[in-house]
């Protein structure tokens, strides 16, 4: 391997990853194709939020002082049905107006009682309370007009871009979503739907690709799958680095004479590191073909999504200044025995249950790196330190899926 670093910690795995920085562009889209898409600037507000006094509730709007002492009777003066209602009301002592939800509150307003703690007769309102002041949403007590509500990084989840049109803008700036390639390798793999014959299986990684591709905001293509020939392999890489802004592979980056991913960046590409200390997901190696980046994912495929989640998505989020979105982690009690390794970090895939005493993590499932299911029907995992033992009852981190 020369001096390109061999059998990395993932730390240090990142970091190398880290040094090699993409392009990134801008865009501004409509605000209804901008959901899971990376905000490029920091948004300020355009108005105050609310952009006046209004009710919370459906009720009536009146003076606090008419209310202290209750039962009271209060002169109904008006209604105010809809938020922008154009009205001139003033409510002077004695007096009330009934109010729908979001309307404006009246002048001479300060508190509101809902409708059901009240009884109407003719044009009089009888209290059975005091009315509550916090009923009123104040003007912009969410948001004051250009205060800054989303950060430039934001990955903007449903409710974000429900802020974004409340803050009144119908564009905004994003991160053009990066263009990734992704490559099966291997003479043994044919398509979903295909004939299968002796030694022959499907190839399934490139669909997991493509959706944790899609679920960090991007665009992902899967290329056709190469099979086990220098020639074709760097055909379809030459083509891959001229059209996107990253290369996953998958498959062909271990020890083996027919791992050529690994054999054509160790003699052809610029290969930055080869292996990482990750179980199950040790063989992935990092560089540049052709300047475009390009990750090498194991051919395994509980390995290929464990690495990037552990690497890939992290460097993505790092190379487009992206703060989301992220796999949630918390802590559980072990409820079976699991097995770490001397040297690696390790991850068991697990189920989570809630219980009365926290959250508990079972392994139930066979571990191969091979099985798919195994990831299908977990809900996390458990990230275990190389050379530390566990036993049942101990506290563990948990990576939720």
């Amino acid at each position: 391997m020369g001096d390109i670093p061999y059998f990395v910690e993932l730390a240090q795995a990142l970091d190398i990853c880290k040094q090699t920085t993409l392009q990134t562009t801008v865009e501004r889209v409509p605000l209804n194709e901008s959901h899971n898409r990376i905000l490029a600037v920091d948004l300020p507000s355009l108005v105050d939020d609310p952009p006046f006094d209004n009710s919370a509730m459906d009720g009536f709007a009146m003076r606090y002082e008419d209310t202290v002492d209750v039962p009271a009777k209060l002169e109904v003066i008006g209604t105010i049905q809809a938020a922008g209602q154009e009205d001139n009301i003033t409510v002077e002592k004695g007096q009330a107006v009934r109010i729908m939800t979001g309307a404006p509150i009246p002048n001479g307003a300060d508190s509101i009682l809902q409708v059901e703690l009240t009884s109407t007769e003719n044009n009089i309102v009888t209290l059975h309370q005091e009315s509550m002041k916090h009923f009123i949403r104040k003007k912009g007590e969410n948001l004051s007009k250009g205060q800054t509500a989303l950060e430039a990084g934001t990955y903007l989840t449903p409710s974000g871009v429900g802020l974004c049109a409340t803050m009144g803008h119908s564009s905004i700036p994003v991160v053009k979503r990066l263009k990734v390639a992704i490559i099966s390798t291997g003479d043994e793999l044919k398509q979903p739907g295909e004939e299968l014959e002796r030694g022959q299986i499907y190839e399934s990684n490139s669909f997991g690709l493509c959706g944790l591709v899609n679920w960090l905001g991007h665009e992902a293509t899967r290329l056709h799958c190469v099979g086990d020939t220098i020639e074709d392999l760097r055909e379809t890489l030459n083509q891959a680095s001229s059209e996107h802004d990253l290369i996953l592979t998958s498959g062909g980056v271990s020890m083996g004479d027919w791992d050529l991913v690994r054999k054509i960046m160790e003699e052809e590409g610029d290969l930055h590191f080869w292996r990482v200390k990750l179980r199950p997901g040790s063989p992935p190696l990092f560089g540049t073909w052709n300047n475009t980046p390009i990750f090498g994912l194991p051919g395994n495929p509980v390995s290929s999504h464990v690495v990037f989640r552990m690497l890939v998505a992290p460097w993505i989020r790092h190379s487009t200044r992206a703060n989301g979105p992220i796999e949630n982690r918390a802590f559980a009690k072990l409820a079976t025995k699991v097995k770490p390794t001397k040297d690696c970090l390790t991850l068991r895939r697990v189920s989570i249950e809630i219980t009365e005493s926290g959250l508990e993590a079972h392994q139930r499932i066979h571990q191969g790196s091979g099985n798919i299911a195994s990831m299908a029907h977990s809900e996390g995992m458990v990230i275990l330190q190389p050379g530390c033992d566990y036993s049942i009852g101990d506290s563990v981190e948990v990576m939720f899926l």
